[in-house]
């Protein structure tokens, strides 16, 4: 098991980065569920336009849902606290 060894001692340093956020960031950095979650929201609403006639339409789907998400993190909650990552500074 030299090899992985080897690649598990190369990667400490980057699987270990998170522990350098506070510690109420922490739980959610471990989870990629917000990504999922928005991941489906752009599936679902690409099936049902089903065929595009072009890849800027595309882009301009992708686009909406991403800024609705935006602004939904932006006014509704804080997935990280203000005050907890100006702790990290």
């Amino acid at each position: 098991w030299p090899k992985l060894s080897a690649l598990m001692d190369d990667s400490e340093d980057d699987v270990l980065a998170y522990m350098s956020f506070p510690a109420p960031h922490r739980t959610k950095l471990h989870s990629t569920n917000t990504l999922e979650r928005l991941n489906k929201e752009v599936k679902r609403r690409a099936d049902v336009v089903g065929i595009f006639p072009s890849e800027a339409s595309i882009v301009r789907l992708i686009g909406a849902v991403l800024l609705e998400a935006n602004d939904e993190w932006q006014m509704q909650h804080r997935y990280m606290g203000v005050e907890a990552m100006a702790e990290m500074l």
